[in-house]
């Protein structure tokens, strides 16, 4: 058989469950997944495999209308996912539907997908009746010619394979992209700063400040096997230092543990994570902090 890779851009609003679509399609866990939207900030690539086909996945920050510049390079990087990909898929709320937001992205498909395909993904379907969806998908369609329509529930993973069989279909012929055993192409620290960043927001709620990122400082592989790794939280103000750190430091432990506990369960094996947190007042205009989360700091220009 001929052997076929590509690239599929996941995009929609922020919480649409694109997220959880990539870690269903690709098998493990790659992109954080909380009930927080715009929590996903660089274009993070799953790899996912069908028969002889290669899917990359690109999941793209969620489109939400940008106030301020990290907001704005995060919408530039969602509409670059889907310009650069072979297929686009429009994930929407089944019982949320065609809400201003999604209406707003529909405007903006044709344009900048450039002529290639689209298909919508009608996602938590098992919250809505069977009617409903039907009238939904039709005025959808209404609004934009989709290839294809697709029903799924990311979460319980029904639809989920009709989905990545019929995308294997869509890739174009050629050599694989990534090695066979690769299912993400962000490097472990990138992959264990997402972790931590995901904890701290089911810790906090709606305590957790925007204004904080996680970096990877040191990364050491001990002769036993285990890692040594250790991490710092960078917050934006000195009162954000202390809800992170919590009441006699029980925040970043319980923080500590839980992202311990998933990095050993995605590794395979030990890890010792250390966590440190600062203060950065001006991270958000830090042309660096932007690199390391694959955003364009140029398009976070006003």
């Amino acid at each position: 058989m001929t052997s076929r890779a590509g690239f599929v851009a996941l995009i929609g609003e922020p919480n649409a469950g694109k997220s959880t679509l990539l870690n269903r399609m690709v098998g493990a866990k790659v992109s954080i997944v909380t009930h927080k939207v715009q929590t996903t900030r660089a274009r993070i690539r799953g790899v996912a495999v069908e028969g002889e086909t290669q899917i990359v996945f690109v999941d793209t920050p969620g489109l939400f209308r940008p106030r301020r510049r990290l907001d704005r390079a995060m919408v530039a990087a969602a509409w670059g996912g889907a310009g650069d990909a072979d297929v686009t898929l429009l994930l929407i709320e089944a019982h949320r539907g065609l809400t201003k937001g999604v209406q707003a992205i529909i405007a903006d498909l044709a344009e900048r997908t450039g002529g290639r395909p689209v298909a919508l993904v009608i996602n938590k379907i098992d919250r809505v009746k069977a009617e409903d969806l039907l009238a939904l998908s039709q005025a959808a369609n209404d609004a934009f010619a989709f290839v294809r329509t697709f029903m799924v529930s990311a979460e319980r993973g029904h639809g989920c394979d009709d989905l990545r069989r019929w995308l294997a279909g869509q890739m174009p012929e050629g050599p694989w992209l990534y090695p066979e055993d690769q299912i993400a192409d962000l490097p472990m620290r990138m992959i264990a700063a997402e972790i931590t960043r995901e904890k701290l927001t089911l810790r906090l709620h709606q305590e957790l400040p925007y204004e904080l990122t996680v970096e990877t400082e040191l990364w050491e592989e001990c002769k036993d096997g285990s890692a040594r790794i250790e991490q710092v939280i960078y917050v934006a103000r000195e009162g954000h230092r202390g809800i992170v750190l919590g009441r006699k430091g029980e925040t970043i432990k319980a923080v500590g543990q839980a992202a311990r506990a998933e990095l050993e369960d995605f590794m395979g094996r030990r890890a010792h994570l250390f966590l440190h947190v600062k203060v950065r007042p001006d991270w958000l205009e830090d042309a660096e902090r932007y690199r390391e989360m694959g955003l364009d700091f140029r398009e976070g220009d006003a």
